[in-house]
């Protein structure tokens, strides 16, 4: 009588690994009732470009905290222009939690986000140029002071130019100087203007 193996139990935190892991199984995953099942094939689409529409799409309506966070990296991982769209599209949501989320996983991203960077930082909404001052702050990217002295140079929102002075009082150079006199003369009647140019003025002078 031959050896009946035992059936192998799954590998722990396989669970969710049920569909085939193809493309087209992984972009089914997505859509699974089990969480489980869709963080599964979010992180195995990470490696795959043409999962981003469909990661993207997830995003704005994933409640489930894991796999929404699985989605988060996927989508940091493929890195191309599809996930860039989606993440900054994100920061014109009402959900705190997604804007906040979205602008941690942009700040992973310097050589994809750089092309897109200009047009955040001039773009209508006030709060949409706030966010892409913070995600400016961990941005490891040779533009970054060029950026925030463009923002103190031409922006028009007071509260947009604290954000910025603020930044740039972290990592500006002598290159950053003329930018924040010019700011300090458009927002002369604005003491907390005067009082983070003049600290980022002065961290510059001691650098």
């Amino acid at each position: 009588m031959g050896i009946v193996k035992p059936q192998q139990a799954p590998a722990p935190g396989d669970e969710g690994r049920r569909r085939t892991r193809d493309v087209a199984g992984l972009l089914a995953g997505l859509g699974d009732p089990d969480p489980a099942v869709r963080r599964w094939a979010a992180r195995d689409l990470g490696s795959e470009p043409q999962g981003a529409a469909a990661l993207v799409e997830l995003l704005f309506k994933e409640s489930d905290s894991s796999v929404r966070e699985a989605v988060l990296l996927a989508l940091t991982q493929i890195g191309d222009a599809t996930a860039v769209a989606g993440l900054t599209a994100c920061l014109r949501s009402d959900d705190v939690a997604l804007r906040n989320e979205a602008i941690e996983s942009l700040k992973l991203m310097p050589d994809a986000v750089a092309p897109v960077m200009h047009e955040l930082l001039t773009d209508s909404d006030a709060d949409v140029r706030i966010f892409a001052v913070n995600v400016l702050e961990s941005l490891r990217h040779p533009d970054v002071e060029q950026w925030l002295c463009g923002v103190l140079e031409r922006d028009e929102h007071v509260n947009v130019c604290a954000t910025a002075v603020d930044l740039l009082g972290e990592v500006g150079s002598a290159q950053a100087v003329a930018a924040l006199q010019q700011l300090k003369q458009r927002f002369d009647g604005e003491p907390y203007i005067a009082f983070a140019a003049d600290l980022a003025l002065k961290r510059i002078e001691e650098s």
